[in-house]
């Protein structure tokens, strides 16, 4: 099966105003890339609180709103800044492919991660006990918010303008650090665990931004990956939980961990890494045969 690669576009990392050709671009890049992530910040976690301020608390269908405001100010805000700082409209987020891109990447998402459970459910890692229909609104609100909000944030802004500053190779590595460490504050956070993430979506979801020139796969996969994990098999995402879900999936005692993903979840576990690792290598060998990488 063939790729038709003429769909996608090389990602645009900013040639106007503060990113111009000149002296120190690279720095500029750097100072531009944390001038965006504290703005798209400060109009991200006030305005969410202010929404769920005014929303009924005991609603779960509040939550879901507040949450998925917040995740579409974030890439609002982000498409403004670029707007202004860059002069140029933001092609990362272009909407004309947004609808085919986000649902390859739901699919993708609920597939590798299904994929995972299935291997582990016949490894007998995990019990996976069914337990019928469950509200999806907290699970779908927090899965929606995280990805839209980390993916701007990590892709659309440390990726690309990393990427600028000084060129592929370092910036996902560097990137993909950053995404990992910023794991080992959750419960059940590990450096194993923020290794797992590193390697897994840090490199995976960029590989699609890298390939596409959009970030609308990497969105969908980032929130079907999280919702299948929380929702439909009801286990630990990132340490946390998702609440009420159509499962429920516990490791078995005494497993290792490493196997498992223990207290943090199976994204930290060695068939989630496998599963992630094989996708994230084969999008970016074919981002690298189009030539997404070349100066």
């Amino acid at each position: 099966m063939q790729i038709d690669l003429g769909r996608y576009s090389p990602p645009t990392l900013g040639e106007l105003r503060v990113l111009k050709p000149g002296p120190l671009r690279w720095l500029r890049a750097l100072l531009w890339a944390l001038a965006l992530i504290f703005l798209i910040t400060m109009a991200f976690g006030p305005t969410m609180e202010a929404i769920q301020h005014h929303l009924p608390k005991s609603d779960p269908r509040s939550s879901f709103v507040s949450n998925v405001s917040g995740g579409l100010l974030a890439i609002v805000a982000y498409a403004l800044l670029v707007w202004l700082g860059e002069d140029r409209p933001p092609d990362e987020l272009a909407l004309r492919r947004a609808t085919p891109e986000l649902i390859a990447g739901l699919v993708t998402g609920v597939v590798m991660f299904s994929a995972v459970m299935g291997i582990m459910a016949l490894l007998k890692l995990y019990f996976i006990q069914w337990h019928g229909p469950a509200p999806a609104w907290r699970a779908g609100g927090l899965s929606i918010q995280a990805a839209l909000v980390e993916e701007v944030l990590v892709r659309g802004v440390i990726l690309r303008l990393l990427w600028r500053a000084f060129g592929p190779l370092p910036a996902f590595v560097i990137s993909a650090a950053i995404f990992g460490i910023a794991h080992l504050s959750n419960p059940g956070g590990t450096l194993v665990a923020a290794l797992c993430v590193a390697l897994e979506a840090g490199v995976m979801l960029g590989a699609f931004y890298a390939l596409t020139g959009r970030l609308w796969v990497s969105i969908g996969v980032h929130a079907a990956w999280n919702f299948a994990q929380g929702y439909l098999f009801g286990a630990a995402v990132s340490g946390g939980s998702m609440g009420p879900g159509l499962a429920s999936s516990t490791a078995r005692s005494g497993a290792a961990t490493s196997l498992t993903g223990g207290a943090f979840g199976p994204e930290a576990s060695l068939p989630a890494l496998l599963i992630c690792g094989c996708v994230g290598v084969a999008t970016l060998t074919l981002a690298y045969k189009a030539g997404r990488f070349s100066r």
